[in-house]
């Protein structure tokens, strides 16, 4: 099975360059983040016309997250309430979270806040957001030990997922609250998929567009397929594939894909 995270940063925009790719990497499942479009808008048809059966769950201007699979999914759900029902339904004004089942295999993916900048009230929320991202997991192992969980993560776990020209000292996406979140998810259980096949720096899904930081290679990983053990023991690859980036009006982020 293989399974593709992308942050297309508008589905609109991108969706000639995201149609393209699927045709020349016909992947089981595609995640999309960002796709900032409400349900109704969202361009289904090009994707139906290419066998796959999109999932949605947009949100207008903003945010928005979508399963793109080639086979039917199964117990699909959207946000977090549908899986913590208890909780406030704040946490689902923001598009962020989808989930489907395919093979067996449950695929959660996320749009991580960004948290703007480190001490703002957005920064608050995104570290709250990641509380409930943990119990919401718990939940999902409980009945499921199979588990792909994959998207914009906005942070980088380590320096070395960052070029070492970057000043990252109080930096969003790379301060240690954040880093601590992420760690206490991934101790339930998952593991980083591109660091089983590759330990090296060098290797980012996220360039900004100022400062000519993809030319220069001033990027960040950021974008991240983590697993559960029964599906790391068959990961078989997990690459970045920096082509799209190298578009016409890219997105700032590209494809990662995980294979087991």
């Amino acid at each position: 099975m293989k399974i593709a995270t992308w942050n297309v940063n508008s589905i609109r925009t991108r969706l000639e360059q995201v149609i393209n790719w699927l045709n020349e990497n016909p992947v089981d499942v595609m995640c999309l983040q960002e796709t900032k479009v409400v349900d109704k808008d969202f361009p289904l048809e090009p994707f139906e016309n290419l066998g796959y059966h999109p999932y949605i769950y947009g949100q207008k201007a903003y945010n928005g997250v979508a399963l793109i699979s080639r086979q039917p999914l199964e117990d699909v759900s959207m946000g977090f309430c549908s899986i913590l029902p208890e909780l406030d339904p704040q946490w689902d004004e923001q598009k962020r979270v989808i989930t489907g089942v395919i093979d067996g295999v449950r695929i959660v993916n996320l749009y991580v806040p960004n948290g703007s900048a480190v001490g703002s009230e957005k920064y608050e929320y995104k570290l709250r957001w990641l509380t409930v991202l943990q119990k919401y997991l718990q939940v999902l192992l409980l009945s499921n030990p199979a588990i792909s969980m994959c998207g914009d993560f906005n942070i980088a776990l380590e320096d070395i997922d960052i070029n070492d020209k970057v000043k990252i000292e109080n930096h969003i996406m790379a301060s240690a609250p954040e880093r601590q979140a992420l760690r206490d998810i991934l101790s339930l259980g998952f593991t980083d998929a591109f660091r089983k096949f590759n330990s090296e720096g060098g290797n980012y899904s996220w360039w900004d567009y100022r400062t000519a930081a993809f030319r220069r290679n001033l990027g960040w990983r950021i974008d991240h397929h983590y697993l559960t053990p029964v599906l790391c023991d068959r990961a078989q690859s997990c690459i970045i594939d920096v082509a799209p980036r190298k578009l016409e009006q890219p997105s700032d982020h590209t494809p990662v894909v995980v294979e087991f």
